[in-house]
């Protein structure tokens, strides 16, 4: 691991995406920031896809994160939430792709298992761990901020590992472990 380096995480979502940012000094984790887009007053999908387009590459433009750790959609009853889901978090591995910055996809249950220890945790048991471990002064209203740090936090912990999910260092590494996405 670099003595110094950058996480940016990100917690993918149509109605709010959040994102928190830690940097590591000597294995060492620090808060940087956590914050959410709010995307509810837009009723168009292709603006939200957009603004979390440009909210990405404003991220990475303004913090240069060495890494992006990602929350991977999972399946719930509604088909049509998980794709919703996963053309969010498409977009912004796209703006990662775009500026070169690896990304790694966790699942949820697997965020959840490395911040509290339990892979079914609350997302407010998960908020308290990271406001412990972090020290936070206090927790934000919505938890989809708390959300996208966690999986800062939980790339962080998973470095060094082999099998932490999947990893693409561009568009190259994407189409090559990718080759059914392919046409």
């Amino acid at each position: 691991m670099a003595a110094e380096k950058i996480i940016l995480g990100i917690d993918p979502g149509t109605t709010i995406m959040g994102f928190g940012i830690i940097k590591v000094i000597n294995k060492q984790m620090h808060f940087v920031q956590m914050n959410e887009l709010m995307l509810r007053k837009y009723d168009d999908p292709y603006t939200k896809l957009k603004l979390i387009f440009e909210r990405t590459l404003e991220l990475i433009d303004t913090y240069h994160p060495d890494e992006i750790a990602i929350e991977a959609p999972f399946y719930g009853k509604n088909v049509q939430s998980m794709l919703k889901l996963g053309r969010a978090q498409g977009v912004a591995m796209a703006a990662g792709l775009s500026r070169e910055v690896p990304i790694t996809e966790y699942m949820p249950k697997k965020i959840k298992m490395a911040i509290t220890g339990n892979g079914n945790a609350s997302k407010e048991q998960v908020a308290r761990m990271l406001q412990s471990v972090l020290k936070l002064k206090s927790l934000p209203k919505n938890l989809d901020s708390t959300d996208g740090l966690a999986a800062a936090v939980c790339h962080f912990y998973n470095e060094g590992r082999m099998e932490v999910g999947k990893s693409y260092t561009g568009w190259e590494a994407f189409i090559k472990q990718n080759p059914d996405k392919i046409k």
